[in-house]
């Protein structure tokens, strides 16, 4: 299944480059929405970011169809939100999600369900 994204990869600039690989909904990628939230796990390869952006209002349904979401270099999705830029370095674990204000401000950390 082919994506279109709403960036090209003409639009991508070296905004928060050597951060690794994370992953990313559809919701950010395809429909351009800002990251309402962001959490970090502790990485297990050191390609790995830790981070994964939603959009804040995926559906727990939305999130366990694994086409709704796709592996990105970290500077990719910087690109689609620049606000997430100063959170990058924030050691795992840690959340952030966006508050009535239009910030991204630390949320209480969750761990994934195994």
């Amino acid at each position: 299944m082919s994506k279109n994204f709403a960036l090209s990869a003409q639009d991508i600039r070296p905004l928060a480059e050597g951060h690794g690989g994370c992953i990313a909904t559809d919701m950010i990628t395809v429909h351009a929405k800002a990251v309402g939230y962001m959490v970090r796990e502790t990485p297990v390869q050191a390609e790995d970011s830790g981070w994964c952006f939603m959009a804040g209002d995926e559906t727990q349904e939305y999130m366990d169809d694994a086409s709704h979401h796709g592996i990105y270099d970290v500077n990719t999705i910087a690109n689609y939100c620049p606000d997430i830029i100063a959170l990058l370095d924030t050691a795992a674990p840690c959340a952030f999600e966006r508050n009535a204000s239009g910030q991204l401000v630390p949320a209480p950390y969750q761990p994934p369900p195994d």
